[in-house]
Order: C-alpha cells, then sequence, then structure tokens
C-alpha cells in the first residue's frame, strides 16, 4: 500500500502515482501605511495541498474503475483521512480536481495509457460532518459501475 484515501487504497494493483508533491500556505494580512511598508499580520495556517500524478497502465498493473471509484468519492462532497503507507497521517482532505489523459489506443477505442492528475485540499479536521462513510460511497460506487 503506497497510501490511503478513505477506504481507496493507492497501489500497484488500483492506482500507483509516480510523484507526490505537498503545497502549504500560510495568510498574512496586511494593511497600507502611511510613508511606510504595510503593516503584517500572522493570520494562521492557509490551505495545505496535495498533488498526485502518474500513469495508469490497465494492461499491466492499474484498473480504470479505480478512477471511476475517486470521482465517485470526490461527487459525495465528502472529505477524506488521508494515510501513507508508512503509517503517517496526512489529516482530512477532499478531492478538489482529477483529470486524466488517455493516450495509445487499442482498435475498440480502450487506452493503453492513461496519465492522470489528482488534487486533494485539506479541510479543518473539526468539522466531522464533512467525513465521507465508507457504506454511502460503496454503494455509489458500485450503481455507477455496475
Amino acid at each position: 500500500m503506497m497510501m490511503a484515501l478513505g477506504m481507496f487504497v493507492f497501489g500497484m494493483h488500483t492506482l500507483a502515482y509516480q510523484e507526490f508533491q505537498r503545497q502549504n500556505d500560510w495568510r498574512h494580512g496586511s494593511t497600507s501605511r502611511i510613508g511606510a511598508r504595510p503593516a503584517r499580520q500572522y493570520l494562521g495556517p492557509g490551505d495545505e495541498s496535495i498533488t498526485l500524478p502518474g500513469v495508469l497502465l490497465p494492461e499491466i498493473a492499474g484498473s480504470i474503475l479505480s478512477l471511476d471509484t475517486l470521482r465517485v468519492m470526490a461527487d459525495t462532497g465528502k472529505a477524506w483521512p488521508l494515510i501513507e503507507g508508512t503509517g503517517r497521517i496526512y489529516g482530512i482532505y477532499v478531492i478538489e480536481s482529477l483529470s486524466e489523459t488517455k493516450t495509445y489506443f487499442f482498435k475498440d477505442g480502450a487506452a493503453r495509457r492513461i496519465e492522470f492528475n489528482l488534487k486533494l485540499t485539506r479541510v479543518d479536521e473539526s468539522r466531522v460532518d464533512l467525513l465521507g462513510t465508507l457504506t454511502g460511497a460503496a454503494g455509489d460506487i458500485l450503481r455507477r459501475v455496475l
């Protein structure tokens, strides 16, 4: 297991990312002053996002259903815990965007290579009302895939 987002496990059999990009921001308010530089005040942490780009090769490793599963999770609007395979807990994240680019096609139109880019954004851990549940997401996934 490389990482888990809620109950979705990233790995060779599902979806393997090639990079892990993390961006942290901190907020500093600014007030203009006459004849001096603006006064700045630290307001606290800002957005934290993680981007996971990768390549899916359905013939060799991974499944196109993995991208569909992530889309269904994103459609719920819920947040999911993000935990690395080492046990490191990154926090609670929503799926902000998922893009894919298909190339090298079979004659039936199925792609041999799918490049993807998943963007996750951290939410406030105190907002437990945003947390996704396995039962709700699993039902949605089965309805859409089957």
